[in-house]
């Protein structure tokens, strides 16, 4: 959402209805701004929105809504029909439009004063009113692609705020003062398309909010009597976004599967819950970016690997270089992956990663060149006496010599919030009321730590907790909180923490693998019974191989329906019925349109439009670099290295009741 007068924003939505109109009526959280937005109900296929320009007291609004019921009382007046906080997008498959809207929200964090939320409830409410609604709404096909857009479960694993750019890194946010749809266009937000007609008709995102789907886990924690709070943001790519086996690899455009960019962030507990100082740290994940897939197989609980050429590492070079545009150099890949096994598979993609690697480097410069690192986790983990999370723990303290993290200074004036404030502003709330604020960079991060194994879950996670480690030390080292900038693997810290990777390494893996990740080292770590973590290792993987045979396909259907990869239109194959995705590049329907979302869009009717029918009920609800860069590599010189021989949600249907005459 972008920010109204004085820094306000809409976050509190009532839903009414007449024959011809839907009116939601936005609020911000102070009521002291109230505005008007008009979906046109006459329109059986195209969508129809007009946003009332004038900005509205409570009595003023009141009014209006007295002023339309009275207006369509021949045709059932004027209805109410639920609460909302934000709407999520528009969709359309066969028939008409369908409007998605947030209808419970829980506040799970708070960022300088911005709430952070997640989603208890959405909703879908078909827009056209029954007696223009187009016969193909019921339709057997149409129903099917509803169910399958609604078995994306909105309640789990989105979040959002109404004030904060969640969708981009704290460095970012104060680096870059872009909103509105700048925003919504980045690769973190999951709902820029179905938000896309919306926005570009209205030209402002004032009614929609942009959804970041990964985790989100915050907490107070304490140091040395001293009380923080610790944030962890994992934010998953909407780019050749979906399941295990049915996205790997890389596409030509240099997007990789399971791209997820990691944020930690740490500030001392204040009162008024605005910190004097903020750090921030981000890590990346992301599929071997090679061309490569494996074929889903219900007899093989583990598919063969199978390498396609890509000349001149074309697609991994796209790769590389967007990496540097988001963090900047040097870019250190930590890759996990097993160097020898009897009969080759992951061992393929290691030799040419770094056959890849090697041809990249050589037409760059030195001070910009890709920092590699093998070690094979895998088997470091099963030979005895070797602590894996030590060594792990020292590449981490490596890269952070060369990475270095984001430390700022919060200072709070009493001067207006100025929008137009360059490099180093950011806004601040306090009390419910914006301020002016200025965080000063004592540190900014330059480059960042790529991990990857096979999947990027399960060891890729234990070397991110090692990294977090490490970078957690030098956080509250930088903030004072203690006089040494390490923390033990033994320390009571370092459990939390580990809790923290441990939830969130969860989390990725089932939305990716379809279970919870493996934390064997984690187990070893804690002390767990051996026998116990064997039994739950073997569980998790008898569940990732059934998820990964029999319900990732259509998993990944309702992923390209809600993205908008794919796109149904009639007398085409529904999506159902053609083959597989996973060796296109973005979905079956090929590219999106850039007008796609003004395509549909036209301005609604008059309100003078009263109908003499009976008023129906809404159906169909639901919803710089140094010297330590040579540690990196004491032993991995690229030129030595030799090739190895749920269910878904319920659709909510529910009536519309008549309004009284207090609409508010």
């Amino acid at each position: 959402m972008e920010a109204m007068r004085g820094g306000k924003f809409l976050q509190k939505f009532r839903l009414y209805e007449t024959r011809s109109k839907f009116y939601l009526v936005g609020r911000d959280k102070s009521r002291t701004l109230w505005r008007v937005l008009k979906i046109d109900r006459l329109e059986s296929t195209d969508l129809g929105i007009q946003e009332d320009p004038t900005s509205y007291t409570e009595n003023e609004c009141q009014e209006l809504l007295w002023r339309i019921h009275e207006g369509n009382r021949l045709t059932g007046g004027l209805k109410f029909v639920t609460k909302c906080y934000g709407i999520i997008g528009f969709m359309k498959f066969l028939g008409p439009y369908y409007m998605v809207i947030i209808t419970r929200r829980r506040k799970v964090g708070t960022i300088c004063g911005h709430d952070i939320y997640s989603i208890g409830k959405s909703e879908m409410i078909a827009i056209p009113c029954p007696i223009v609604c187009p016969n193909v709404a019921n339709s057997r096909d149409e129903n099917r692609y509803k169910r399958l857009l609604c078995s994306v479960d909105l309640t789990k694993d989105f979040f959002f705020s109404y004030s904060y750019n969640i969708m981009r890194s704290l460095q970012k946010n104060i680096n870059d003062k872009n909103t509105g749809h700048v925003v919504y266009e980045t690769m973190f937000v999951w709902n820029e398309f179905l938000t896309r007609a919306m926005r570009n008709h209205l030209k402002n995102t004032d009614w929609t909010v942009a959804l970041v789907h990964g985790f989100f886990k915050q907490s107070k924690l304490s140091v040395s009597g001293k009380d923080f709070w610790l944030t962890l943001i994992a934010r998953r790519s909407r780019h050749f976004a979906g399941t295990r086996f049915m996205k790997r690899g890389v596409n030509e455009k240099g997007r990789v599967a399971n791209d997820v960019e990691t944020e930690q962030i740490v500030f001392e507990d204040t009162p008024d819950d605005i910190p004097s100082q903020i750090t921030s740290v981000v890590q990346h994940r992301g599929s071997i970016p090679l061309v490569w897939f494996q074929e889903t197989s219900r007899l093989n609980i583990r598919p063969e690997i199978t390498l396609k050429s890509d000349v001149d590492y074309k697609a991994t070079r796209l790769h590389f270089e967007n990496l540097v545009l988001r963090y900047g150099n040097p870019i250190v890949i930590l890759n996990l992956i097993k160097t020898r096994e009897k009969k080759p598979r992951e061992s393929l993609l290691r030799a040419e990663f770094a056959k890849a690697i090697h041809y990249i480097n050589k037409g760059l410069p030195d001070d910009k060149r890709l920092k590699f690192l093998h070690m094979d986790l895998s088997k470091l983990s099963r030979r005895k006496g070797t602590n894996v999370l030590g060594l792990l723990n020292k590449v981490a303290s490596d890269v952070l010599e060369l990475t270095d993290l984001l430390h700022c200074e919060i200072t709070i004036s009493s001067k207006p919030l100025d929008a137009s404030s360059g490099q180093g502003s950011c806004d601040i709330k306090i009390n419910d009321d914006f301020c002016a604020a200025t965080m000063v960079p004592l540190l900014l991060q330059k480059g960042v730590l790529r991990t990857n194994c096979i999947d990027c879950l399960d060891r890729t996670n234990v070397a991110q907790f090692a990294y977090g480690l490490a970078a957690l030390g030098r956080q509250l080292h930088v903030l004072k909180l203690t006089e040494e900038p390490k923390i033990d693997l033994h320390d009571p810290l370092a459990d939390d923490l580990m809790d923290f990777y441990e939830r969130m390494g969860d989390t990725l893996a089932i939305q990716y693998g379809g279970s919870a990740a493996h934390n064997k080292i984690f187990c070893e770590q804690r002390g767990q019974w051996k026998a116990a973590t064997q039994s739950q290792e073997f569980l998790r993987t008898l569940q990732r191989y059934y998820n990964n045979a029999y319900t990732d396909p259509e998993k990944q259907d309702a992923i390209n329906v809600f993205l908008g990869h794919f796109q149904p239109q009639q007398g085409k194959p529904p999506l159902w019925k053609l083959d597989s995705d996973q060796h296109y590049n973005i979905g079956r329907q090929g590219t999106l349109s850039e007008e796609t979302g003004s395509r549909f869009i036209k301005r609604s009717l008059s309100d003078g439009n009263i109908l003499c029918e009976n008023s129906a009920p809404v159906s169909d609800r639901n919803v710089g670099e140094n010297n330590t860069a040579s540690e990196l590599l004491p032993s991995q010189q690229l030129d030595d290295i030799r090739e190895p021989t749920d269910s878904a949600p319920e659709i909510y249907m529910c009536e519309t009741n008549p309004c009284p005459r207090k609409f508010l």
